[in-house]
């Protein structure tokens, strides 16, 4: 009797994003066990991240042995000057192409973990355990805020700092994190006079006691994050009559820079995972779906493990949110532009890049802080070297886990990747042992897709990116069977774009 051919095609393969928190046997093949490296794409593929190209060019020479930038903002003027800042070495400095000091004598930076907030035309700069500096565009260099001379009062030494209501506000003060401050109107340097104010949060907690951790305004609330609480105040456009809106308890945020607005929502890391504020104020409790469902375990794994400052950030031009675990060389990718049925973010993994920080511009390009100095997210090397795009998906059965499967033939259809050497691989029963079959993609296959396949040149150009089609023969046998791609990303663009796997069913096991 003749054995049944059986086959599984996936378009778009991984599409869905990591998977390691549930069964492996019983996910669809939308989701990855590994997605490292990439992103999902506009056309929902696994598609190669991009990398980043070198702005700076004396960071070798300014940074030392530093961890390299650590902080980045960028200020625009009234008058449209812009000015941007990094932080590294512990020193302050001005510019992109050049990194120049800017420091202020004898003031003495112990640590690069700064806070910039641009206000009123000028930048501010808070650092937990220094007077903030501030940068007056009518003076031309950055200051310690008491030397400013519209400075009244003594600032505080906050960690966290925004702008927001028409004020800058502060908190997380060494000796004194329940209370935050605000300076008075349009003047952020005074925290004395006219309506500037303080408010003592160690009666308001839900829990009883708690620690401020981060600040932000979203839909006309001041929205105070602890670390397992969080308060919303609404009218904090005007301090002294400002009220507490809401409170949720057991939910908070881990670091000051784990939180970003997407215009819409406030997307924070809370023990929990990664969670949205407008979700997390529905529900009241640890929700079931949190954005991050599918990859909780490993976020709070790292987030343990991590000693450095966890930084997020939004990028509205390549639609992600970055969560970036700094000492362990990690960044988990959340797409924002679709999310999954139970509203989790589909999620990849970088490594290689060791990214320490991260900014986008006025014009949303997004520049990257890394050992060497500052980066672009642009062109696919880091700083010219290569990295390596890897996919595997979970186990697959096939629709049944008691028959053995005999692999005959693999599918693969890649988008561009030009020259590139793509290693298809495939492992039985959870082995870990994998065969592996390399291709070399060709440098063009202009003539096949412009005539005989679409017969229209005008729409297939040489300019435009390519499909390759490969049939790779398999062999082995086992209950369950799992396909890998790897490919080394060295200047060009590649995505997944399907996978046709065919089997023979054999005997029950």
């Amino acid at each position: 009797m003749a054995q049944q051919l059986q086959s599984i095609t996936i378009t778009a393969p991984g599409f869905a994003g990591i998977n390691t928190q549930d069964a492996p046997l019983g996910q669809e093949p939308s989701f990855a066990a590994i997605a490292d490296n990439c992103i999902i794409d506009k056309e929902g593929r696994i598609a190669a991240r991009k990398g980043y190209e070198m702005v700076s060019t004396n960071g070798g020479g300014v940074l030392g042995s530093s961890d390299g930038i650590e902080s980045m903002g960028e200020f625009v003027a009234n008058d449209g000057d812009t000015v941007f800042f990094s932080a590294g070495n512990n020193r302050i400095f001005t510019g992109t192409t050049t990194l120049t000091d800017a420091t202020p004598g004898s003031y003495t930076p112990t640590a690069n973990d700064w806070k910039f907030v641009p206000f009123n035309n000028r930048m501010y700069m808070f650092q937990s355990g220094h007077e903030p500096l501030v940068y007056d565009d009518a003076v031309g260099s950055v200051q310690a805020m008491s030397a400013h001379s519209a400075s009244a009062g003594t600032p505080p030494q906050g960690n966290e700092a925004i702008a927001a209501f028409g004020r800058i506000w502060t908190a997380d003060i060494v000796g004194d994190t329940s209370t935050v401050y605000w300076s008075d109107l349009l003047i952020g340097m005074d925290w004395t006079n006219g309506t500037s104010g303080s408010i003592d949060l160690t009666r308001v907690w839900p829990n009883g006691y708690d620690t401020v951790v981060a600040l932000a305004a979203h839909n006309g609330f001041l929205v105070i994050f602890g670390r397992t609480s969080i308060l919303v105040y609404s009218g904090a456009d005007d301090p002294s009559t400002m009220a507490l809106s809401d409170s949720i308890s057991n939910i908070g945020c881990v670091a000051r820079d784990a939180v970003v607005s997407t215009g819409k929502d406030l997307i924070f890391l809370d023990d929990s995972g990664l969670r949205s504020l407008s979700r997390t104020i529905q529900e009241k409790s640890a929700p079931i779906g949190d954005i991050s469902k599918n990859v909780n375990t490993d976020v709070k794994v790292l987030f343990t493990a991590e000693t450095g400052n966890i930084k997020m950030h939004y990028s509205p031009k390549q639609a992600f949110v970055l969560l970036n675990y700094p000492s362990l060389g990690v960044v988990y990718c959340f797409d924002t532009r679709t999310p999954l049925q139970d509203g989790s973010f589909r999620a990849t993994t970088w490594s290689s890049m060791s990214p320490l920080c991260f900014t986008s511009l006025v014009n949303e390009e997004l520049y990257l802080g890394v050992s060497t100095g500052i980066g672009e997210y642009k062109t696919y090397t880091d700083d010219t070297t290569s990295y390596q795009l890897s996919y595997f998906s979970h186990p697959l059965s096939f629709g049944s886990t008691s028959n053995l499967k005999f692999l005959k033939k693999i599918n693969l259809t890649t988008f561009d990747g030009a020259e590139a050497t793509v290693v298809l691989s495939w492992a039985y029963d959870y082995s870990g042992n994998y065969s592996k079959q390399p291709y070399v993609l060709p440098k063009s296959n202009v003539g096949q897709y412009n005539i005989s396949e679409f017969n229209t040149e005008a729409e297939y150009s040489s300019s435009i990116a390519l499909i390759n089609r490969q049939k790779i023969n398999a062999s082995g046998q086992g209950t369950v069977v799992a396909v890998g791609v790897e490919t080394t990303v060295d200047g060009n663009v590649i995505a997944i774009q399907e996978l046709n796997i065919h089997a023979l069913l054999g005997r029950t096991v």
